[in-house]
């Protein structure tokens, strides 16, 4: 099985630690090519990972930021995706990064899909991902209606409809990220807090059917390994 578990006794070395490895990979990119690309995940999981990485002394004027996912909400929304990015990551050194939100004022979401697949014809990369209770990574959730065409979808994003999944929260219509997009990624890190989440990613481990567990697509995807970083 692709996966590599790092654990960590307390937040602060986790986040670090995350935030070393995600700046050691974004370094290496920026040694052999003009510009690095990293895709990053919402939540409240992120948030300290992100402050960490901001104080990485990288060029981050070269670094293009995406988003794994985003709920259909304008980027200055309080609980956007892209509102966290701003908030935690591009500042400090990171604040000379260059971010690209999935939505826009005015723009459909079937523009904001198509927009985000020619952005990923430069794949990411690093991607950082995390993980909801039910299993779920991305805006991919357990028995989600379109689930399985978006598991076999060759685009790197997909609008999605998650009614019905109590893990999405009142925030049914969403952009994600499928396996194609995560497939070329270099560096695939998952981060993990808690024990309860770690229960849960253990379940997932134990079963293969990624319909009942999406979380299953990130190490079953074709490509890198996946890394995991864990604190109690």
């Amino acid at each position: 099985m692709k996966v590599t578990l790092h654990e960590f006794r307390n937040d602060d070395q986790w986040s670090w630690a995350a935030a070393v490895a995600v700046a050691a990979a974004l370094r290496r990119d920026l040694e052999e090519l003009p510009r690095a690309r990293l895709l990053v995940s919402g939540g409240s999981t992120p948030a300290a990972v992100f402050r960490a990485l901001s104080q990485a002394p990288l060029e981050w004027d070269r670094v293009d930021i995406g988003l794994v996912d985003e709920r259909w909400l304008l980027p200055e929304d309080p609980d956007s995706n892209a509102h966290l990015v701003r908030e935690h990551l591009l500042c400090g050194n990171a604040a000379s990064a260059h971010f690209e939100p999935l939505t826009r004022p005015g723009r459909s979401i079937e523009a904001a899909v198509a927009h985000a697949n020619l952005l990923a014809s430069q794949p990411a990369g690093v991607v950082l991902l995390g993980m909801g209770s039910d299993g779920h990574f991305a805006s991919l959730f357990p028995r989600m209606r379109g689930l399985r065409d978006a598991f076999e979808s060759a685009s790197a994003y997909v609008a999605v409809d998650a009614s019905g999944c109590p893990g999405a929260g009142p925030w049914q219509r969403r952009i994600s990220l499928t396996p194609a997009g995560l497939a070329p990624a270099h560096t695939r890190l998952l981060l993990l807090r808690g024990e309860d989440k770690r229960d849960v990613f253990e379940r997932a481990l134990e079963g293969s059917d990624p319909i009942e567990m999406p979380v299953r697509m990130a190490f079953q995807a074709p490509g890198a390994r996946l890394q995991v970083y864990w604190s109690p």
